[in-house]
């Protein structure tokens, strides 16, 4: 059992959040804690120059509000966003927050993750814990 689970979560793909957080409730040790996370990827500084004032503290908000509402009304569940490169950010959080297992997501590999590789594969190459992933 783990005490420290991080549930990474991408509210741009098109699936249930709910398979992950199941089996991270199995997974998780009495007196444990969950944390969802999800990673905004960087906007490139030559483009963020022409957002308004303000826009990227605000789009993390929203993201913020649309994690809590993909968890639902599970309050034992924190829920964090983060910036940065989505298998970077994933693999750095987890080991600067102690996490002892990550449990996350995969679809089915294609042709184009052997040449990009896809966040799944990233994390389970570079974290320092455990990693579940769910198919």
């Amino acid at each position: 059992m783990y005490s420290n689970i991080l549930v990474p979560i991408a509210l741009d793909h098109d699936h249930s959040v709910a398979p992950s957080l199941d089996i991270a409730r199995r997974l998780l040790s009495e007196g444990g804690r969950i944390t969802a996370l999800h990673v905004m990827e960087l906007v490139p500084g030559y483009a963020a120059q022409y957002l308004p004032e303000g826009h990227l503290e605000h789009r993390q908000e929203d993201m913020e509000t649309a994690l809590r509402t993909a968890i639902g009304a599970d309050s034992g569940i924190e829920c964090i966003v983060v910036s940065g490169h989505a298998g970077r950010a994933i693999t750095d959080w987890a080991e600067d927050h102690d996490v002892d297992c990550i449990v996350i997501a995969s679809h089915r590999p294609g042709l184009q993750d052997y040449f990009l590789g896809s966040t799944a594969a990233r994390v389970v190459r570079h974290a320092q814990s455990a990693v579940h992933v769910l198919r």
